[in-house]
């Protein structure tokens, strides 16, 4: 095999974006041999040889060797499952599902060796949050006393929310800011700095927006050692800011614009404290400007890998399993602020998946779209069932 027949289900708007990066050559080892959406406007804004209106059609034509999920959230588990039980490579978009009893349903379709089951986390690829991983893999950093992110710069209208009916609703797209834009954040966080022991969180429900789902997080998060971490989001905060701070033992880490800038400490700070006779000052420090260039491949970094993976065995960037982490982030969050109380890890996912089914069925919230929806899949939002 020398290129990997892809087949793309759903492509609507950033279905139809992978579509234009393979088939304008970004992606030289990929080539999109079908596609599946039922809406059919969608399927004449992209070029490839087969069409199907449904996702199982796809799946079952002989025509692919993988698929690209783009669908609507509660369907990245009901089509993963789909693809992933008929021999296909995977590649999913984030949130691989909307809650972690149906992130635990996909992944267990994964059992068929040298299947490739991988998640589009193409912040992955951007070499400032590697840089700092690395810090802290190899110890550079000291100990972690404190984690800060905040990420308001995920800016969204009333137009972008009624722009397609399953949008920041609990039946469509199973929360909001925390399931739809920060995804991306939340794995970051995990992949950086681990998953915590728990979780209290504040959400707003439509603060800023005519929506029933969260635009507006603050969240603190307890870890083992005792350190803690702050993280807050939002949609409707303009101009936004993204900036990771991270104060540890050996001075503070900061990443904001691309750019990291880490005042490091000559001393271990802890060490300094117990052994210093002075009164008030701390350790030398020096300011270190970590270079780093641009944002990485993104997108299409994730697409080649996924590639290279299936044909060389290549490791990947971001294993579809390791997606549970960043559900299970948002779900603690969002059950933490309904029950008004901290939230233990690992999450309770039989009562969250409970407790989100009962916001479906109770929901009484109106939805005023103003534009065809742009993406979505024949499988229904069964909670996994396929």
């Amino acid at each position: 095999m020398k290129k990997v027949r892809i087949g793309i289900i759903g492509v609507g708007s950033m279905g139809q974006v992978h579509a234009a990066n393979i088939r304008n050559g970004k992606c030289p080892r990929l080539e999109v041999t079908a596609v599946a959406d039922p809406y059919a406007p969608n399927l004449e804004k992209v070029d490839a040889p087969l069409k199907f209106s449904d996702t199982r059609s796809l799946v079952e034509s002989g025509a692919v060797d993988a698929v690209l999920i783009a669908t609507q959230h509660y369907d990245h588990t009901t089509s993963g499952i789909a693809a992933l039980e008929a021999g296909l490579h995977v590649l999913v978009e984030k949130p691989i599902s909307v809650h972690v009893a149906d992130c635990r349903r996909l992944i267990a379709a994964h059992t068929r060796p040298g299947q490739v089951f991988a998640a589009m986390f193409n912040q992955r690829t951007d070499p400032h949050y590697a840089k700092v991983r690395d810090l802290i893999q190899s110890g550079q950093l000291g100990t972690i006393q404190r984690i800060q992110w905040t990420i308001t710069n995920w800016f969204r209208t009333e137009a972008y929310y009624s722009s397609g009916g399953w949008r920041a609703t609990w039946s469509g797209e199973g929360g909001g800011v925390l399931m739809n834009q920060c995804p991306h954040n939340l794995d970051l966080f995990q992949w950086l700095f681990g998953m915590p022991e728990k979780i209290t969180a504040t959400c707003r429900f439509g603060r800023y927006h005519d929506i029933e789902v969260e635009d507006d997080v603050t969240t603190c998060l307890e870890y083992a050692d005792g350190h803690t971490a702050t993280f807050i989001a939002s949609t409707g905060e303009f101009p936004g800011t993204n900036r990771l701070e991270v104060a540890s033992t050996r001075g503070r880490l900061v990443v904001e614009d691309s750019v990291v800038r880490w005042t490091r400490a000559q001393d271990d700070v802890s060490e300094f404290s117990r052994t210093t006779e002075k009164r008030f000052e701390g350790p030398e420090t020096w300011e270190i400007l970590i270079p780093t260039h641009g944002t990485g491949d993104q997108h299409v970094g994730i697409l080649n890998n996924f590639a290279d993976a299936i044909l060389d065995g290549t490791p990947l960037i971001a294993p579809a399993a390791e997606g549970i982490h960043s559900v299970e982030l948002a779900n603690a969050m969002l059950l933490s602020a309904w029950e008004a109380s901290p939230i233990t890890l690992p999450l309770d996912a039989a009562a969250y998946e409970a407790a989100l089914k009962k916001r479906i069925e109770n929901s009484t919230f109106v939805k005023h779209v103003k534009e065809v929806p742009t993406a979505a899949s024949d499988l229904t939002a069964s909670f996994g069932k396929a």
